[in-house]
């Protein structure tokens, strides 16, 4: 079972980027889903959350909120962080999480399954 975070890339500031966290072995539906940061010094830190017990239960951290989107994408066994407005700031890499539960957090502790981050650069 694992889980694959993709989309990264470099963006100018202002500029969006859409994140993708894949699984393989593993249908995501029944669980929380997480995206994390983690810059460079920096420890990781939750910026977005979706709950299993009804899809349009997110959650954002105050430096994203208005500006990323979490979703699910069931039919592609995908969650998708799109990722608008970006600003230097969000040089980070990127990790999404799965929690053996329903409910989400942007807490790192409660999360289980960890995939590989991609780069998100944002510069001019």
């Amino acid at each position: 079972v694992q889980l694959q975070a993709s989309g990264g890339g470099s963006v100018q500031p202002g500029g969006s980027l859409r994140l993708s966290c894949t699984a393989s072995g593993l249908i995501l539906g029944p669980y929380a889903i997480g995206w994390f940061r983690q810059g460079p010094g920096k420890e990781r830190r939750g910026i977005a959350c979706i709950s299993s017990v009804d899809p349009t239960e997110t959650s954002y951290a105050t430096s994203v909120k208005g500006r990323f989107i979490i979703s699910r994408e069931n039919a592609k066994n995908t969650v998708n962080l799109q990722m608008d407005s970006l600003e230097p700031a969000d040089t980070a890499v990127y990790i999404c999480a799965l929690r053996w539960g329903r409910v989400c957090t942007l807490d790192v502790g409660p999360y289980d399954l960890w995939g590989q981050g991609t780069q998100v650069t944002v510069s001019s």
